[in-house]
């Protein structure tokens, strides 16, 4: 990036980089939680947790059953948590209208379509100057260039490059190496693949500063800028169809899906299109106090996810907000578990 200030600015051109395939990682293709594993998948949750997950589970299918939207804001811990299958079954069998995220969403998503792994040891490679020095990550740089030019979105240049053939190859002629992979051998665990290819939006709803992606030589803030911003408003396009009930799950996104959602939801409302009867279910592990929720004082009144999400929104459109307390690992399956059942 130019610039001609008064101040000194970083060089990235002196940063050293390494092959991502020779990092060391902490999850690869066998801690993926697939579908076909939960016949057998023990659930340790309280009924009242099970009794919430249900409820959640059935509005998802009675609202797409009558063609209404259902939105998935997600923070980068679901795909780590090797969930991400799960979506990509989700995203198939059309319950999800959109799904979002924070930048670090489709960074962890797209190492593991490249190399079958992802989550690399932070602790160690901090030490060592290494943390998120890998080079594929211009071919995600790259990528946004590529589809700034086109004004394209952020979730789509990304899931473009990964199943556009032709896309691909204009992303990389400038940027693999000899060495470099140069296809997405593992593109079916990808959440950003199956939503391109089923016309699904992924919309990327990212910081500067704030990914791996943005220490790089390749980092272009004004290409993540554009294809972001063009996500915000496929995303608040989005929320505009929630006039007659839709359902928003927060999973994981402590201030970024919250804060989209309200700004979104405020657009929509702006210009007549008033959310109504819009359910919304809040993941996390925290505890939930609602009566924290208007008080100042209290710690949990800055918890941007169970202010928003499960209190303000759905009070401000005669909707109804959960709060499913527990460990990803274990309320993310059985919510999936459950749409399918109620499917069959």
């Amino acid at each position: 990036m130019k610039y001609h200030g008064k101040y000194t600015i970083f060089d990235p051109s002196q940063i050293e980089t390494y092959p991502l395939r020779t990092r060391r990682n902490r999850v690869k293709l066998e801690d993926l939680i697939l579908p076909k594993q939960l016949t057998e998948y023990s659930f340790d949750l309280p009924k009242k947790i099970h009794q919430k997950i249900n409820a959640v589970a059935q509005s998802v299918v009675s609202h797409r059953k009558m063609d209404k939207p259902v939105i998935l804001f997600t923070g980068a811990h679901l795909i780590k948590n090797g969930l991400g299958p799960l979506v990509v079954d989700l995203v198939k069998r059309g319950m999800i209208t959109l799904v979002a995220g924070n930048g670090a969403t489709p960074i962890h998503d797209f190492e593991l379509a490249l190399i079958g792994e992802t989550s690399e040891d932070v602790p160690k490679a901090l030490g060592q100057g290494q943390f998120g020095m890998a080079y594929e990550f211009a071919y995600i740089n790259a990528a946004l260039a590529v589809g700034n030019m086109y004004n394209l979105g952020y979730g789509e240049s990304l899931g473009r490059m990964i199943c556009d053939e032709s896309f691909r190859n204009e992303v990389l002629s400038s940027v693999a190496r000899d060495d470099s992979p140069r296809d997405f051998p593992y593109a079916a665990t990808s959440v950003l693949a199956a939503c391109y290819e089923k016309n699904v939006p992924f919309t990327v709803h990212a910081g500067i500063g704030v990914d791996v992606t943005d220490q790089h030589a390749s980092f272009d803030g004004e290409a993540k800028g554009g294809c972001s911003g063009r996500d915000f408003l496929i995303f608040a396009n989005e929320t505009t169809k929630f006039t007659d009930g839709g359902v928003v799950l927060n999973i994981g996104s402590a201030v970024q899906g919250p804060e989209v959602l309200l700004k979104a939801i405020s657009m929509a409302a702006n210009i007549g299109e008033i959310p109504g009867k819009i359910i919304t279910a809040d993941f996390d592990l925290r505890s939930y106090d609602s009566k924290q929720m208007a008080d100042e004082s209290s710690v949990g009144y800055y918890f941007r996810d169970q202010k928003s999400i499960v209190t303000r929104v759905p009070q401000a459109f005669g909707g109804t907000g959960y709060y499913i307390q527990g460990e990803q690992k274990q309320t993310v399956p059985l919510l999936y578990k459950q749409i399918i059942e109620l499917l069959r």
